[in-house]
């Protein structure tokens, strides 16, 4: 089964994340299928930079993002602007 889960990076005491789609069972840092997208909670405000088309791709394939992943997604969306014309 895939999950779209949090691949820490960074240095020691200064963490910042990839968001990507691997297997539920490998393990946090090991290899994975595609690179969605970072996260950095050190920034004020956090930094969420995100390829939601993709995204939307890999859980439309069965992908199950982690909860934290989850937060994330719906947090980006909303900072989005929509690209509805008035």
């Amino acid at each position: 089964m895939l999950a779209i889960r949090l691949m820490r990076t960074g240095a020691k005491k200064r963490p910042s994340y990839r968001i990507v789609v691997k297997e539920k069972q490998s393990k946090r840092d090991g290899a994975y299928l595609e690179n969605l997208g970072t996260y950095n909670p050190t920034r004020e405000p956090a930094e969420i930079n995100l390829k939601s088309d993709r995204v939307q791709y890999w859980i439309s394939k069965g992908a199950q993002p982690t909860d934290t992943v989850r937060r994330l997604i719906k947090a980006a969306a909303k900072a989005q602007p929509s690209a509805e014309p008035v």
